[in-house]
This record gives C-alpha cells, structure tokens and sequence, in this order.
C-alpha cells in the first residue's frame, strides 16, 4: 500500500502553457487557419483555463509559462518559467517546485474544462488523479504527494497515442490509487476546433473566438 500525505485543504493547481505568439503556438492548425488565427485562438483556450482555474478552490495557482505573461493572465497566480528539456521534464519541473499538499497539473489544450470538474480532483483520498485526452495523451494529473511526480513522469514518451496509457500504467505499477477523470478533447488539429468549442460552457472565450473566425474568408 502507498503511504499518502495528508492533504492540508484544497490542491495547488498547475496550468503548463505556452505564449500565444503568432507561429510559436498551435502550428498544427495551419492551414487552414493563419500563424494570428491559430494564435488567437491559442490565447483564447489558455485564457479560459485561467478563468476556470481562478474560480476553482485552490491552495495556490501557478502558471508555469513559456515565454510572457501577458493580459489574458488574471490575478492570483504565481508564475514560473518552464525548464528546458522536453515536455516530461517540463511538467516534472512543475511539480518539484510544489509545497506539500495535493497538486495538479492541466494544460491549455481543453478550453472546456470547468470548475466543477477541476473542484473535484485533490479533495479525497486517492494518491493520483488522471484525466485521459481523447487522442492518447492526458489533459490532467495530479499527486497527493507532489514530490513522487518527477520519478514518475520523467522518461514517458509524450506526443503519442499511448502516452496516457504508459503514463497511467507507471502510476499503478508505482502502487497509487487513482482516481479517473473523465475524458476530454485536446485542440490540438483544425478538426478539433469546432468540436471543442461545441462543449464549452456560456461565455467562452475559445467558442466565441471559433465563432468570430468561422465568419472570416479563407
């Protein structure tokens, strides 16, 4: 049995994020949408995940970014920069700089997540949580002890479709009990945009954004 520490209230939450700069982000959406387009709407998702993130019970919140901030990030969050090295790295970078306590981390990828699903991961007694992506990978994970994360996700192939089953499979070998999240949709090709934006809540930023560039000429 995994020994767990004692959860001290509600979970530090992680956005892992990039700068929405035209050509650095979502280039897989290009075409048919432009370097801008693809940026606005980068910045869209990121900004909607701070908002959901914002309205979420939080012991602490924390963008580990990418680049700069910018004015879509709202008040209340820490903000570090991301290590070099590759994305299992980057998020296990994130971890380690986390206090005792529950943590999470979620990306910018799945503009529709809501409070109400991010409320419910930190808050009883599993020692990991894992919101599997529809593509393979995982739009969440999170650790009861944030200090086990590094050995666990270091060496994880990211960027494939068996990332989240390898992923998840080191955290039960690793003798944790965890809770499954359900599952989501990453934006990360055109043919995600409008499916997406589709399960977004009443005032989105990504599903208006969707619904401004839809009305553009290509």
């Amino acid at each position: 049995m995994s020994a767990r520490v004692p959860a001290p209230g509600p979970a530090t939450l992680l956005v892992l994020a990039k700068e929405p700069t035209p050509g650095r982000v979502k280039t897989r959406l290009t075409p048919p949408y432009t370097p801008w387009e693809a940026a606005a709407l980068a910045e869209a998702a990121l900004a909607d995940t701070l908002h959901t993130v914002s309205r979420t019970p939080a012991r602490r919140r924390v963008l580990v970014l990418d680049g700069r901030p910018g004015p879509w990030l709202p008040p209340g969050f820490d903000v570090l920069p991301q290590v070099t090295g590759g994305l299992d790295d980057r998020i296990a970078a994130a971890f380690a700089d986390c206090d005792r306590g529950p943590a999470v981390l979620v990306g910018m990828d799945t503009p529709q997540l809501t409070a109400d699903l991010l409320a419910e991961v930190g808050g009883d007694e599993h020692d990991a949580w894992f919101g599997p992506a529809a593509d393979g990978g995982f739009w969440a994970l999170g650790f009861a002890d944030p200090s086990r994360a590094p050995a666990l996700v270091r060496g994880v192939p990211m960027s494939t479709d068996r990332t989240g089953e390898i992923q998840r499979r080191r955290l039960v070998a690793a003798e944790l009990t965890v809770c499954d999240l359900p599952v989501l949709r990453d934006v990360d090709t055109a043919a995600d945009v409008a499916p997406v934006a589709a399960c977004c809540p009443p005032g989105s930023r990504f599903a208006a954004t969707v619904t401004l560039l839809a009305g553009v000429a290509r």
